[in-house]
């Protein structure tokens, strides 16, 4: 390699690492959720009961260790205003299995591909009916059938269901840049992307609590790190 092109790839290197950032936490969860309950119409369906050996249980509140709340979506929310961020090449994937969405809750950029499958034996139909973006209606027939579909603008909580399976419902959060991410079962979540330093304002969205209960804080990244805790209140 030519010792120029060698000298100037080390410094591309090295600034892509002094760039990468990381903003890790946990969401709790303020307040005594409803408890899950039964799904009786997956159990009790011909085609989907035989997927599953114990019942299926709902997903509104998913409450994990010490009140850590899972399926929230974390987002820078302000900071950023003025970037511009290519949207990232990797193509999340929604796969439905056992007549349920999984994941239930997931994230992508505006802009961003991402995947619909079709892993049962089983059609299903993905409807799709957000506010701001550009819905879809479609059929998948065939076991492991794969569609891409991609949402141009922000928008938080846009809901898939099935027409064929009522109960089939999850939610994609659209987001303006690439620094987001969705909360474990014990509400832990990590925030990674090249992110330089500086003042941010992130914000903790939760399906069911809406932008009313969604939770917002400055943080400031040095050094390539920063910490977050948020509480949602259920009330």
């Amino acid at each position: 390699m030519n010792t120029t092109l060698a000298f100037v790839s080390t410094l591309a290197a090295t600034a892509l690492v002094a760039n990468a950032g990381e903003i890790s936490g946990k969401v709790t969860l303020k307040g005594t959720p409803p408890p899950a309950q039964a799904i009786a119409a997956v159990k009790a369906d011909a085609n989907c009961g035989k997927f599953h050996d114990t019942d299926v249980m709902s997903r509104t509140f998913v409450v994990g260790a010490d009140s850590g709340l899972a399926n929230v979506v974390v987002y820078i929310k302000g900071g950023l205003e003025g970037k511009a961020f290519p949207a990232p090449v990797e193509k999340p994937l929604i796969d439905q299995k056992g007549c349920m969405y999984e994941p239930y809750v997931s994230a992508v950029m505006a802009g961003q591909t991402f995947q619909l499958q079709n892993s049962d034996p089983v059609m299903h139909n993905i409807m799709a009916t957000p506010k701001l973006n550009k819905g879809f209606n479609f059929a998948q027939a065939t076991p492991g059938q794969v569609n891409d579909k991609v949402f141009d603008k922000p928008e938080l909580g846009v809901k898939l269901a099935c027409s064929v399976h009522p109960w089939m419902v999850a939610y994609v959060s659209v987001l303006e840049n690439p620094f987001f991410a969705v909360t474990d079962k014990d509400g832990k979540f990590v925030i990674k992307g090249e992110l330089p330093d500086g003042k941010y304002t992130v914000e903790a969205f939760h399906q069911k609590l809406g932008a009313a209960g969604a939770v917002s804080q400055e943080i400031e990244v040095k050094g390539g790190k920063a910490t977050a805790a948020f509480t949602l209140e259920l009330k």
